[in-house]
């Protein structure tokens, strides 16, 4: 993992930006003028009601999903779609990799693609608590089972980027906890993570700075303090912010 780099005087510089992305189906507009950027070494959370465009922006910035307007830098330079893999890696909500191979397989291909060692998976098995699902087929794995299967795929991959469509889907209060401490002590080594969230207590606990995104739209980005101080709510949850702000 790259090291953070810093601008003069302290501050991080961008790794990641999205200028003005847009998109629109049929004679919907899905995504308006979407901007943000993201440094080494943070979390985003992109918060909002289900169809408010979250997974969208997701797919528009691994460039799985073409956008109508916008674009998207790397350190302050223009990155295409097809490129986006070498930097961002996106793991979207619900799917099972490989449905019909072990879990173990799984997890040992994602290793070889990547040159991780057998230490290494294990060290990430240990951390997700994968062990008494290794043998069992992907298809057969619970749903906080198979969340555990892609954050252990994510954790495996190289790239500055991570995106994550509702990480903590499938986990009660003590697991998302140690998720999030996970998450947490990735970050350390330098990763920026992209959350997708609509539940916003976990997003509140997890993240560093909120973008609030309703009906498409950018409503507010800013750290939980900045937003409360535009929200006029000193003391407020993000979720009292939330509402406040959209």
């Amino acid at each position: 993992m790259k090291a953070a780099s810093w601008a003069d005087g302290g501050r991080p510089v961008d790794l990641l930006q999205a200028v003005n992305l847009a998109k629109r189906y049929d004679d919907e507009d899905v995504l308006e003028e979407i901007s943000f950027s993201v440094s080494p070494g943070e979390v985003l959370g992109i918060v909002g009601p289900n169809g408010a465009g979250k997974t969208t922006l997701l797919e528009v910035l691994a460039g799985l999903t073409g956008a109508d307007a916008g674009t998207v830098r790397c350190h302050g330079e223009t990155l295409p779609a097809p490129k986006r893999k070498e930097v961002m890696f996106y793991l979207p909500d619900g799917v099972r990799p490989y449905q019909d191979r072990f879990t173990l397989d799984v997890l040992l291909f994602f290793a070889d693609i990547y040159g991780r060692s057998l230490a290494e998976v294990g060290a990430t098995v240990a951390a997700v608590e994968l062990a008494p699902v290794l043998r069992k087929r992907v298809n057969t794995l619970s749903k906080g089972y198979n969340r555990r299967l892609l954050l252990a795929v994510g954790l495996l991959t190289p790239q500055d980027v991570l995106l994550m469509d509702e990480p903590f889907d499938g986990f009660d209060l003590r697991q998302c906890r140690n998720i999030i401490q996970l998450l947490r002590n990735e970050v350390t080594r330098g990763r920026c993570l992209i959350l997708a969230i609509h539940q916003l207590g976990d997003a509140e606990r997890m993240c560093d700075r909120f973008l609030l995104l309703a009906g498409g739209r950018m409503r507010a980005i800013g750290s939980l303090l900045e937003l409360r101080r535009q929200a006029g709510l000193p003391e407020g949850s993000l979720e009292e912010v939330f509402l406040a702000l959209t």
